[in-house]
């Protein structure tokens, strides 16, 4: 079991917290705060605690310099509205430089301040020795509270640890605890819902699902590549051609395993990628030519969702179809109107999956939904995940 904040007495201690504050900005303003928000409750404890609390994050892909659109300042001013204190911004090209440390040191009990974004270095993403003795130096305790780069042996995420005790704040803690549960005992039956484009890029996750499992339930542009070797002829629809065999072991695995393996029955395909193309629903063994798959039927849905009353876990990584476009949202808001309705485990990975139930008005009615993409992903594949490996356990 890995140690949370909880754990620690915060009396006359620094918090150097990692967070994933990889937020959408827009002219400056930030349109999305959701990672932000999901930050607050550890935030908050530690300054009840009496905490001093630094913080830190990545924003975007600077390259190792210094990029002012990517600065962490409008961070600031969100964080500040949440937690109704201001927070110091201590700005700094390099992160850490001698007016970063003596803000550090300098923080009274409950003081929160916010350094610059960690990627304007390249040491960060090589995990440098150097830079995270750096970050350490700020502060006696390290929080791990960025799930969403917890795959990445960064500096700020794993090398710091070497310097300092890590714990985990809220939001790890519940990301451990809810796709933890779902692999390791969940209440059945257990269900898994894939979608996304590429077949490659999600088989691990399947494959290792394999065994846990009672349904899959498989949706997204992937879905043809697992038509194609039934088969079926799909037109002008996304093929991962890599993903063939792939799919093929999956089909055969799954049989052996006895896993209800669902795909979809229709499709509403149309001319060309985009929303004012005409389009139509067809069988799976009438797929005109001259057409592509942008989303699953209505008979597939009805199918799907059926399948999912008795479930009793539920795991949902990847849309159904092109759910940015209107005409082709019809299957991803279904499985999440389906999902929101369950008297079950709803988990939702990271990524498009989090953005289609945001975006239909259901994550409020989901039981969990992970703030890391391709963390989940690696997660679920079974792999250990370096920023978790290196939290104290109790």
């Amino acid at each position: 079991m890995k140690k949370t904040v909880k754990d620690i007495n915060w009396s006359g201690k620094t918090a150097v917290m990692r967070c994933d504050f990889n937020v959408p900005l827009k002219e400056g303003l930030i349109t999305d705060d959701t990672r932000i928000r999901a930050a607050i409750p550890t935030i908050k404890y530690l300054i009840e605690e009496g905490a001093k609390i630094v913080i830190m994050s990545h924003l975007g892909r600077p390259k190792g310099k210094p990029v002012p659109e990517m600065s962490l300042a409008p961070v600031a001013g969100k964080l500040s509205e949440y937690i109704f204190k201001d927070i110091k911004f201590v700005q700094s090209d390099v992160v850490v430089d001698k007016k970063v440390k003596e803000a550090a040191e300098s923080l009274a009990s409950g003081d929160v301040m916010l350094i610059e974004n960690v990627r304007f270095r390249p040491e960060e993403e090589k995990n440098d020795p150097d830079f995270a003795k750096e970050l350490s130096d700020l502060g006696d305790i390290f929080v791990q509270e960025a799930f969403g780069t917890a795959h990445r042996a960064h500096a700020s995420t794993t090398g710091i640890a070497n310097y300092i005790p890590a714990v985990s704040g809220f939001l790890i803690d519940k990301e451990l605890q809810f796709l933890g549960k779902a692999l390791d005992s969940p209440e059945r039956p257990f269900a898994a819902i894939m979608g996304g484009a590429k077949v490659a890029d999600k088989i691990p996750v399947i494959t290792n699902l394999l065994d846990k499992v009672d349904i899959i339930i498989i949706g997204g542009g992937m879905l043809f590549t697992f038509l194609k070797v039934q088969g079926y002829s799909i037109g002008k629809s996304l093929l991962d051609e890599e993903g063939l065999e792939l799919a093929k072991d999956i089909l055969k695995k799954a049989e052996e395993k006895g896993v209800k393996f669902l795909l979809p029955v229709d499709v509403v395909c149309a001319d060309e990628f985009s929303n004012d193309s005409p389009f139509d629903t067809y069988s799976i063994d009438s797929i005109p030519d001259d057409r592509m798959g942008l989303d699953i039927g209505i008979k597939s849905i009805e199918i799907f969702t059926d399948s999912l009353k008795t479930s009793k876990t539920v795991l949902w990584n990847g849309p159904m179809g092109v759910f940015e476009m209107s005409n082709f949202a019809n299957g991803t808001k279904a499985i999440a109107e389906c999902l929101a309705g369950l008297d079950a485990i709803t988990i939702v990975g990271g990524g498009d999956s989090a953005a289609a139930v945001k975006k239909f008005g259901f994550d409020d009615r989901m039981t969990h939904i992970s703030t890391g993409g391709g963390a989940s992903l690696e997660f679920l594949e079974g792999k250990t995940l370096p920023g978790i490996a290196i939290i104290e356990t109790v």
